[in-house]
């Protein structure tokens, strides 16, 4: 029986652990928390994550929680349009957008009997053996297998140990995201939907609807959906300052930014520094005797999400490992589709990082003459570096 540890258990690893069990391998994950984590927001995924979980056997548990994303345009915080919103061709499949807890419970369902999680393990160590297989380890307990998956997020301790040459740095900015029901939603006029982005002066606020009012629509946790960002580091004050805050800041953008702030309540904001690798790993497999180590998700991409491709991405990886290791059997074969699946990543994401650190200083434009510029050529630049974006997400086809 081939076996696989994989650490971390967020989406990526859940995603990838499921993956294995259906493929005939025996997963252990271990999570270093006393339960698995579940976000309480929202998630918007592109169509290459909803092609990538399709091809990992979920199509049908996300369509039955997601709901699609139109009617989405940029606009100025006065409400003047820099980009009108487009509906997508017949042929063009639009994102959509689920909750965090619903994604969670499908990936937990797809686990199958072939996983086993084990909570409240820090891993601390990992270690590559010319001859043996890979190991980690905490204190004195220690855990091997023909391979390791290192899905420990942003500040992985794997990959500082395997690739100490990727950094984590600050973004330069803080986002605060939340989820209202629909109980406490406000009541919007029938001709202004809630989905959309609007960029400022160092802010931007994204919005949208999880389903419709009166239902929970796609989603079984419905409501609606925000993000807002903020130039400068996290604050250090309570949720409910924090809130105030962001009403204050955005306090005179168009409706219904002002609406969405009012329902939010404190217990429902989540804070998070954006925080990113640079410059990535420069490989994202490494053998070790018969087997060996794959980085994925944010333990090998980290971005900012101002493109929304972080979970996709993570997802991508996991259907990728899933296919360069159907036939693999510890040895030669297996260490070879380890060296596979870093060729066929790396690339991949560092394109997909770039643009996203392009669009970066897109959305952190400060000062008049900036603000002007940016806001003469965004009309020009967003849909091109968003067409850019969808034509490279368009490529990626799920391996066989």
């Amino acid at each position: 029986m081939r076996t696989a540890i994989v650490v971390g258990a967020g989406i990526g690893g859940l995603a990838a652990a499921g993956a294995l069990a259906r493929s005939g391998w025996q997963v252990t994950v271990l999570e270093r928390g006393d339960r698995v984590p579940v976000d309480r927001a929202a998630l918007i995924l592109w169509p290459n994550g909803v092609r990538a979980l399709r091809s990992l056997g979920l199509g049908d548990g996300l369509h039955a929680i997601a709901t699609p994303l139109r009617d989405r345009g940029v606009r100025r915080p006065d409400g003047q349009w820099l980009v009108q919103p487009r509906q997508p061709g017949p042929d063009t499949q639009p994102p959509v957008v689920v909750h965090r807890e619903d994604l969670h419970d499908a990936l937990i369902a797809g686990l199958g009997d072939g996983v086993e999680i084990r909570t409240g393990v820090p891993v601390e160590t990992v270690r590559l053996h010319t001859g043996d297989r890979p190991s980690v380890g905490h204190g004195r307990q220690r855990y091997e297998a023909d391979l390791i998956v290192a899905a420990d997020g942003i500040d992985s301790v794997l990959r500082k140990h395997l690739a100490p040459e990727a950094t984590v740095v600050s973004s330069g900015c803080a986002a605060w995201r939340a989820v209202i029901p629909w109980y406490r939603a406000p009541r919007l006029p029938d001709d202004m939907s809630p989905n959309g982005e609007t960029l400022g002066a160092g802010y931007r606020f994204v919005a949208v609807s999880l389903g419709e009012r009166g239902s929970a629509g796609g989603s079984s946790r419905g409501g609606i959906y925000w993000v807002a960002t903020a130039a400068g580091a996290p604050r250090p004050e309570s949720p409910a300052v924090q809130l105030q805050l962001l009403r204050r800041w955005l306090a005179d953008w168009h409706a219904p930014i002002g609406e969405l702030l009012a329902a939010t309540e404190p217990e429902d904001l989540i804070q998070q520094e954006v925080r990113e690798l640079r410059p990535l790993p420069r490989q994202y497999g490494f053998g070790s005797g018969p087997g060996g180590v794959v980085l994925l998700g944010d333990a090998a991409h980290a971005m900012p999400h101002h493109l929304g491709q972080g979970a996709c991405l993570a997802f991508e990886d996991a259907a990728t490992l899933r296919s360069v290791l159907a036939d693999a059997v510890p040895g030669r074969t297996l260490t070879t589709a380890i060296e596979q699946y870093s060729r066929a990543r790396r690339p991949r994401t560092a394109t997909i990082v770039r643009q996203t650190r392009r669009m970066s200083a897109v959305i952190q434009a400060r000062g008049r003459l900036a603000l002007r510029a940016r806001d003469a050529a965004l009309g020009t630049i967003t849909p091109r570096l968003l067409g850019s974006l969808a034509t490279t997400a368009g490529e990626w086809t799920p391996p066989n």
